[in-house]
């Protein structure tokens, strides 16, 4: 640790300068993003169940009840982003696990600070980031194999490279593309 100490110190520094999203405060006009679109906020109060639904190609209409709070606003919109991944991330295993000869035992999807994704090769258990909603499917796609390829390669080497380029060779721009993306406000 001793002789990486300057380059940690580097990093910490680099990830403490990213730009950061404002924090949230789901009213009409706010900007939100989907999918790598980016939505304006249309926040309708009715006496009915919360929903989300995309309307068009830019507006985003949030259902809440009367009253609620932001943070409740918040959850629904967070409930919704969950809901979609799922949506999206079998299709996108079921794709690539044969491609790449290799089979999770599960995944899931959770908030992460730092991360896109994580693997556990012992346990064949893939996370991989809510944030992911907001980002382009191009995206959610490389991390997808990125996860995976961890079941054959532990560490990011010259082989995990050589994996992740016969299988997506466009993916140093996807990773630039997500870590260029202003970070939550958290």
């Amino acid at each position: 640790v001793i002789d990486k100490l300057g380059w940690i110190r580097r990093q910490q520094a680099k990830f403490a300068a990213q730009p950061r999203q404002s924090q949230r405060e789901m009213v009409n006009g706010e900007s939100h993003y989907f999918l790598g679109q980016r939505y304006r906020l249309r926040v309708h109060e009715q006496d009915a169940p919360a929903r989300v639904a995309v309307r068009g190609i830019a507006s985003l209409d949030l259902f809440v009840r009367p009253g609620t709070t932001a943070d409740q606003r918040e959850a629904v919109l967070l409930r919704w982003h969950r809901e979609q991944l799922k949506a999206l991330i079998p299709p996108l295993l079921e794709k690539w696990q044969p491609t790449l000869g290799v089979q999770v035992a599960d995944w899931g999807i959770k908030k992460m600070k730092t991360k896109w994704g994580s693997c556990n090769p012992a346990s064949r258990r893939v996370w991989f980031n809510l944030e992911l909603a907001k980002k382009p499917v191009q995206c959610l796609e490389y991390i997808v194999v990125h996860e995976l390829a961890h079941l054959l390669e532990r560490h990011h080497n010259e082989r995990f490279a050589a994996l992740i380029e016969a299988h997506i060779p466009q993916w140093r721009q996807y990773r630039e593309m997500l870590n260029q993306a202003p970070l939550g406000h958290e």
